[in-house]
This record gives structure tokens, sequence and C-alpha cells, in this order.
């Protein structure tokens, strides 16, 4: 009588799937997960979205009735951590700056001065702490509301002026223009307009900028370096 022919006559080891197939397969079932849950909370957003937000988004700062965006922006501010005490140099009695922004300011202030500009500086570095007196305490002095004083000062954490890469200039032939719209009109900003990137100094809020800050013709930042780039990057890409 012949022998019943067995079906199945492929050794075990062959029909098991190699692992690296397995690894794909498991990558695209991830891959497939993901998606679902993207989707999944991509639908809550829509359907419930002030919810979600809050959910999401940074807990409130101390002393206001805000909170962070998720973008990380606080009543239009983007955060700033302080610049390491080791890194700043004296540009003037009582004036700091990060070493390369240091640098490269006086070397522009030399250049605005060959050109018979009399390019000064009003204010640089400033520490959270000080960042806090000029928020909280002049908000209170001058009865304003946060979002009213965020228009034309940061809140502490949220300021340029703390990494130690942000200067406010004026003309020093035109004091009466210092920290105003005025100083548009001035040889100072003029120069700077046409020389300021040169020297890797960028203009932070140009009129109708998309933070929605209080244009400041007088307020510019330095982005000569890597650590100054990547510490601006998302104030430049917003402005994109």
């Amino acid at each position: 009588m012949p022998t019943a022919t067995v079906r199945d006559d492929i050794p075990l080891a062959r029909r098991t799937v190699s692992p690296a197939l397995r690894r794909r397969g498991a990558l695209r079932r991830g891959l497939l997960g993901a998606g679902v849950l993207l989707a999944g909370v991509a639908a809550l957003w829509i359907v419930f979205p002030q919810p979600l937000r809050r959910l999401l988004a940074p807990p409130p700062v101390q002393g206001l009735n805000a909170r962070p965006g998720l973008d990380g922006r606080l009543l239009g501010h983007f955060p700033y951590a302080e610049v390491p005490a080791s890194e700043l140099v004296a540009i003037a009695p009582g004036v700091q700056l990060q070493v390369d922004a240091a640098e490269a300011l006086q070397a522009m202030q030399r250049a605005a001065t060959a050109d018979g500009v009399d390019l000064r500086v009003l204010s640089a570095f400033r520490s959270i702490a000080l960042q806090k007196h000029l928020f909280f305490d002049v908000k209170s002095e001058r009865n304003q509301s946060a979002q009213e004083r965020a228009m034309v000062s940061a809140p502490p954490g949220y300021s340029e002026h703390s990494t130690g890469y942000a200067v406010d200039l004026g003309d020093g032939r035109e004091p009466g223009t210092n920290l105003s719209r005025s100083f548009e009109t001035t040889a100072a900003y003029g120069w700077l307009r046409a020389n300021a990137n040169r020297f890797h100094f960028h203009l932070s809020f140009p009129d109708g900028n998309p933070q929605g800050v209080s244009y400041e013709p007088w307020h510019w930042r330095f982005e000569g370096s890597a650590a100054a780039l990547r510490t601006f990057e998302a104030a430049q890409r917003l402005s994109r």
C-alpha cells in the first residue's frame, strides 16, 4: 500500500519568517499605530480644542494670568535662558554683553564712527531678576495690564537681553530719540539699516513683526555665532 503523501513536507525552519522581515513588519505596525494615535489626537483637537490645549500647554507663569503657547511664547515673547556670567564681558561701565556679541558690537561702533555716526549703547545684558523689576514694578507704576506691558517689555525669562546677545542702540547726536520710534529718523538708524548685517546684528522687532511686539527700531540682536543662531531659531522661523 503506498505511503500517504505528506502535504507539509517543508521543514519548520524554512517556513519561519526571517528576523529582518519580522522587524520590518513590526516597524510597519508601529508606524501604523503612531498614525492612528496622531489622527486620534487631531480629531480630539478639532472636537475639544480648548480642553486639549489646556492639557498640553505649559503651566501659567507666576504673577501672570497667562500661559505660554504651544510654541513657548508668552504674550508674544519666546523664552530665553540667562547667559552664564563667565561668558559676559564689559563694554562700558556697568554694561555687559556676551563675548562674541561684544566684539562684533565694538567693531560696528568703530565702523560707524569712521562714517561720522555716533552709535551709542543704551542697554545690553539684563539679568532675569532685573527684567522682573522692569516688567512687574513698572507695569504696576504705570497701571498697565500684562498684555500692555508685554508690548514694550518682555516678561522675566522671556527677554532677548538676558541672552547677552541683544542691545538697545541710540544716536549720540540725537539723545531725544532714545528708546522711541523717532529713532528711525536718525543717522544712526539709517546707518544700522545699511550696515548692521555686516556685523551680524539683526533688528528684532520690525514694524508689523509676527510676534506682535511693538516696533522697536533701537533693539538689535547678534546672530553671528552658531550658539546665537540656535538661541533665536524659533523667532527666526516665525518671521519667515
